[in-house]
C-alpha cells in the first residue's frame, strides 16, 4: 500500500502486519515542525507525557491549541448586523412591499 507521496507504508520485513496503522495517521494529517526547546522545558513535556501515557509530540499539540487564541464564531464578527426587535414586522423576509427603496442611494 502506497501514500499519496508514493512511500510504502508497509515495509517489506511487516507486509503481512496490521499494527502499522498510526504511520498512516501521521502521513495523512499531519505535518512535522522541528523545535528547539530549553532542558527544563523539555523535562517539563517529557514527565507529562510520561505520566498520561502518550507522546510527547501530543503533548505539545495540546498546549499550542490552549495557547493559540480563539478565532470569533461567525455570529460574534456579524452581531452588529443582526436586528433583534419584537416590533419588526413577522412578514418582513416575505412581503415585497418592505423593499421599496432597497438598494437605492441615500444620503443620510
Amino acid at each position: 500500500m502506497k501514500n499519496p507521496e508514493g512511500f510504502s507504508l508497509f515495509s517489506s520485513d511487516t507486509e503481512d502486519c496490521i499494527a502499522v496503522l498510526p504511520n498512516v495517521y501521521y502521513w495523512f494529517s499531519m505535518k512535522t515542525l522541528t523545535v528547539k526547546l530549553t532542558d527544563q522545558l523539555f523535562a517539563e513535556i517529557s514527565r507529562a507525557a510520561a505520566a498520561r501515557k502518550v507522546a510527547k509530540s501530543e503533548i505539545v499539540r495540546e498546549r499550542l491549541v490552549q495557547a493559540s487564541p480563539k478565532s470569533p464564531s461567525l455570529w460574534s464578527q456579524m452581531a452588529d448586523l443582526v436586528v433583534e426587535d419584537e416590533d419588526l414586522p413577522a412578514d418582513l423576509s416575505s412581503n415585497k412591499e418592505y423593499l421599496s427603496g432597497y438598494g437605492a442611494n441615500h444620503t443620510d
